[in-house]
């Protein structure tokens, strides 16, 4: 039963999972860093302080009293989610996908030019065919 155990725990899924959960701990103090203590106050200083927490609508209940609903809480926890995800996407998303696109591997080049190169030899040996007034099927060889 142990034995079991020491697989399961050291198998490279969960050792992955585990590293990516404290990755992304990490990760997440970066970007709400980067959103609480430059994109927020950047939109303070443009618009003014956004502050939605206080909006709220009132409902009465069956006790004679009335209910509070603060709604506001939901727009700026949107608000942060948006934010959160536009920094996500133009801060590391962007720049990690330019950067893959410049350094493309020369094995992908070679391999795209290696099949350019049978589509043009295919195509090639299809009209010598046709020239020589062979009749046989062009997809044998």
């Amino acid at each position: 039963m142990l034995q079991g155990f020491k697989e399961f725990i050291t198998r490279g899924n969960v050792l992955d999972l585990a590293v990516a959960v404290v990755i992304g701990g990490a990760f997440s103090a970066v970007i709400d860093g980067l959103v609480k203590g430059f994109i927020m106050p950047l939109i303070g200083w443009l618009v003014g302080a956004p502050n939605f927490s206080a909006i709220a609508f009132s409902v009465p209940n069956w006790r004679g009293g009335s209910t509070e609903f603060p709604i506001g809480l939901f727009i700026q926890g949107l608000i942060m989610f948006l934010l959160i995800a536009a920094a996500v996407y133009f801060f590391v998303i962007v720049p990690i996908n330019r950067l893959k696109s410049l350094h493309k591997s020369s094995e992908e080049v070679v391999e795209e030019a290696a099949a350019e190169e049978v589509v043009l030899l295919t195509e090639i040996r299809d009209l010598l065919r046709v020239q020589s007034g062979t009749t046989a099927n062009p997809n044998s060889n």
